[in-house]
Protein backbone atom coordinates (compact mmCIF):
# COMPACT_ATOMS: atom_id res chain seq x y z
CA UNK A 1 0.00 0.00 0.00
CA UNK A 2 1.21 3.89 -0.08
CA UNK A 3 0.21 6.99 0.90
CA UNK A 4 -2.27 9.65 -0.67
CA UNK A 5 -0.74 9.05 -4.28
CA UNK A 6 0.31 6.51 -6.54
CA UNK A 7 3.15 4.66 -7.48
CA UNK A 8 4.24 7.48 -9.95
CA UNK A 9 3.79 10.03 -7.39
CA UNK A 10 0.66 11.91 -9.10
CA UNK A 11 -2.16 12.77 -7.28
CA UNK A 12 -5.36 10.79 -7.48
CA UNK A 13 -9.15 11.75 -8.04
CA UNK A 14 -11.95 10.06 -6.84
CA UNK A 15 -12.49 8.34 -3.76
CA UNK A 16 -9.06 9.97 -2.40
CA UNK A 17 -9.00 10.95 1.43
CA UNK A 18 -8.26 14.41 1.75
CA UNK A 19 -4.35 14.57 4.23
CA UNK A 20 -6.56 16.69 7.10
CA UNK A 21 -8.90 13.04 7.23
CA UNK A 22 -5.95 10.79 7.59
CA UNK A 23 -4.51 13.08 10.15
CA UNK A 24 -7.53 13.26 12.00
CA UNK A 25 -8.22 9.67 11.76
CA UNK A 26 -4.33 8.91 12.92
CA UNK A 27 -4.70 11.51 15.68
CA UNK A 28 -7.76 9.52 16.80
CA UNK A 29 -6.24 6.23 16.73
CA UNK A 30 -3.30 7.77 19.40
CA UNK A 31 -5.69 8.99 21.39
CA UNK A 32 -7.40 5.48 22.05
CA UNK A 33 -4.05 4.00 22.11
CA UNK A 34 -3.51 6.20 25.21
CA UNK A 35 -6.89 5.66 26.58
CA UNK A 36 -7.42 4.83 30.37
CA UNK A 37 -10.11 3.05 30.25
CA UNK A 38 -12.48 0.74 27.60
CA UNK A 39 -14.98 3.39 27.38
CA UNK A 40 -12.92 6.15 26.79
CA UNK A 41 -11.11 4.41 23.96
CA UNK A 42 -13.99 3.10 22.28
CA UNK A 43 -15.32 7.30 21.74
CA UNK A 44 -12.41 7.90 19.85
CA UNK A 45 -12.20 4.16 18.06
CA UNK A 46 -16.14 5.19 17.24
CA UNK A 47 -15.10 8.89 16.14
CA UNK A 48 -12.23 7.32 13.80
CA UNK A 49 -15.09 4.78 12.57
CA UNK A 50 -17.88 7.45 11.60
CA UNK A 51 -14.91 9.76 10.07
CA UNK A 52 -13.64 7.12 7.28
CA UNK A 53 -17.01 5.55 6.70
CA UNK A 54 -18.71 8.93 5.73
CA UNK A 55 -16.15 8.73 2.72
CA UNK A 56 -16.59 5.12 1.91
CA UNK A 57 -13.25 3.63 4.28
CA UNK A 58 -12.09 1.81 7.48
CA UNK A 59 -9.71 1.51 9.37
CA UNK A 60 -7.89 -1.18 11.44
CA UNK A 61 -4.32 -1.50 13.48
CA UNK A 62 -2.01 -4.14 12.91
CA UNK A 63 0.58 -5.64 14.52
CA UNK A 64 4.06 -6.24 12.52
CA UNK A 65 7.94 -6.50 13.36
CA UNK A 66 8.07 -2.83 13.24
CA UNK A 67 5.30 -2.23 15.86
CA UNK A 68 1.60 -1.25 15.32
CA UNK A 69 0.39 0.45 12.17
CA UNK A 70 -2.31 1.96 11.70
CA UNK A 71 -4.15 1.09 7.99
CA UNK A 72 -6.69 2.88 6.55
CA UNK A 73 -8.23 1.52 3.00
CA UNK A 74 -11.68 1.28 0.87
CA UNK A 75 -14.46 -0.90 2.43
CA UNK A 76 -15.57 -1.70 -0.47
CA UNK A 77 -11.61 -4.56 -0.38
CA UNK A 78 -13.13 -6.22 2.54
CA UNK A 79 -14.50 -9.61 1.42
CA UNK A 80 -15.71 -11.78 4.31
CA UNK A 81 -13.17 -9.40 6.73
CA UNK A 82 -10.69 -9.80 4.95
CA UNK A 83 -8.30 -7.99 2.15
CA UNK A 84 -7.23 -9.82 -0.47
CA UNK A 85 -4.10 -8.13 -2.23
CA UNK A 86 -4.18 -10.10 -5.32
CA UNK A 87 -7.93 -9.14 -6.44
CA UNK A 88 -7.55 -5.09 -5.66
CA UNK A 89 -6.70 -3.68 -9.31
CA UNK A 90 -5.34 0.00 -7.40
CA UNK A 91 -3.83 -0.24 -4.00
CA UNK A 92 -2.66 3.34 -4.16
CA UNK A 93 -5.76 4.00 -2.07
CA UNK A 94 -4.66 2.29 0.76
CA UNK A 95 -2.74 4.09 3.49
CA UNK A 96 -0.13 2.63 6.28
CA UNK A 97 1.40 4.99 9.11
CA UNK A 98 2.81 3.49 11.65
CA UNK A 99 2.55 4.11 15.09
CA UNK A 100 5.71 3.22 16.68
CA UNK A 101 8.45 5.11 16.17
CA UNK A 102 11.97 5.40 17.35
CA UNK A 103 10.87 7.59 19.97
CA UNK A 104 8.45 7.02 22.55
CA UNK A 105 4.71 7.36 21.20
CA UNK A 106 3.32 7.92 24.75
CA UNK A 107 5.23 11.02 24.67
CA UNK A 108 3.99 11.60 21.36
CA UNK A 109 2.03 15.01 22.31
CA UNK A 110 5.38 16.42 24.00
CA UNK A 111 7.44 15.55 20.98
CA UNK A 112 3.99 17.67 18.54
CA UNK A 113 4.30 20.23 21.09
CA UNK A 114 7.95 20.89 20.73
CA UNK A 115 8.04 20.26 17.05
CA UNK A 116 5.20 22.69 16.44
CA UNK A 117 7.11 25.61 18.64
CA UNK A 118 10.35 24.86 16.11
CA UNK A 119 7.83 25.30 13.25
CA UNK A 120 6.62 28.64 14.78
CA UNK A 121 10.25 29.58 15.21
CA UNK A 122 11.17 28.83 11.69
CA UNK A 123 7.92 30.53 10.15
CA UNK A 124 8.53 33.94 11.93
CA UNK A 125 12.30 34.03 11.08
CA UNK A 126 11.92 33.20 7.62
CA UNK A 127 8.39 33.25 6.10
CA UNK A 128 5.30 31.19 5.17
CA UNK A 129 6.80 29.45 2.64
CA UNK A 130 9.91 27.60 4.90
CA UNK A 131 7.07 27.16 7.56
CA UNK A 132 4.61 25.23 5.77
CA UNK A 133 7.81 23.25 4.63
CA UNK A 134 9.10 22.91 8.62
CA UNK A 135 4.99 22.10 9.26
CA UNK A 136 5.24 19.37 6.89
CA UNK A 137 8.48 18.22 8.73
CA UNK A 138 7.04 18.32 11.61
CA UNK A 139 4.11 15.79 10.81
CA UNK A 140 6.46 13.27 9.05
CA UNK A 141 8.83 13.24 12.31
CA UNK A 142 5.78 13.44 14.70
CA UNK A 143 3.29 11.16 13.23
CA UNK A 144 5.90 8.42 11.99
CA UNK A 145 9.19 8.30 14.25
CA UNK A 146 7.64 10.19 17.73
CA UNK A 147 10.85 12.32 17.38
CA UNK A 148 11.92 16.15 17.74
CA UNK A 149 12.84 17.24 14.10
CA UNK A 150 16.34 18.10 15.20
CA UNK A 151 16.97 13.94 15.90
CA UNK A 152 16.12 13.31 12.48
CA UNK A 153 18.93 11.00 10.52
CA UNK A 154 19.96 11.42 7.16
CA UNK A 155 18.13 8.54 6.31
CA UNK A 156 14.88 9.64 7.69
CA UNK A 157 15.68 13.25 5.83
CA UNK A 158 15.68 11.54 2.82
CA UNK A 159 12.65 9.26 3.35
CA UNK A 160 10.86 12.76 4.09
CA UNK A 161 12.02 14.59 0.74
CA UNK A 162 11.40 11.45 -1.59
CA UNK A 163 8.36 9.91 0.11
CA UNK A 164 6.30 12.23 2.67
CA UNK A 165 7.07 15.41 1.16
CA UNK A 166 6.13 14.64 -2.27
CA UNK A 167 3.50 12.36 -1.97
CA UNK A 168 1.46 13.96 1.42
CA UNK A 169 2.48 17.11 1.73
CA UNK A 170 1.11 18.58 -1.27
CA UNK A 171 3.41 21.06 -1.50
CA UNK A 172 3.21 24.26 -3.29
CA UNK A 173 5.51 24.90 -6.21
CA UNK A 174 7.59 27.27 -3.77
CA UNK A 175 7.50 24.86 -1.14
CA UNK A 176 9.23 22.82 -3.32
CA UNK A 177 11.71 25.09 -4.71
CA UNK A 178 12.86 25.43 -1.14
CA UNK A 179 12.25 22.29 0.49
CA UNK A 180 15.93 21.77 1.04
CA UNK A 181 17.09 25.27 2.13
CA UNK A 182 13.43 24.99 4.35
CA UNK A 183 15.38 21.81 6.24
CA UNK A 184 18.39 23.46 6.51
CA UNK A 185 16.49 26.52 7.92
CA UNK A 186 14.85 23.99 11.26
CA UNK A 187 18.11 22.50 11.94
CA UNK A 188 19.41 26.18 11.91
CA UNK A 189 16.76 27.58 13.80
CA UNK A 190 17.00 24.29 16.25
CA UNK A 191 20.70 25.01 16.79
CA UNK A 192 21.91 21.18 16.25
CA UNK A 193 24.05 20.31 12.15
CA UNK A 194 22.27 19.05 9.78
CA UNK A 195 22.75 15.49 9.85
CA UNK A 196 25.54 14.11 6.92
CA UNK A 197 24.14 11.50 4.27
CA UNK A 198 24.52 8.20 5.34
CA UNK A 199 24.75 8.99 9.05
CA UNK A 200 22.59 7.58 12.08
Amino acid sequence: MSERRDAEGESTDGDELPADVVDEAERLTRLARRAVDDAEREVYERRREELLAARGFVARVREDDAGEVLVVHPDEWLDDGVVRTDRIEDLSRGIEIPLDGAGDPDDWENVDAHNRELVDAVREAHGDVHGANAAALADFMGNHYAKPIESATADELAEFLTEYFVRNAWPSEAQREAIEESIELVFETAGEPLPEAGGQ
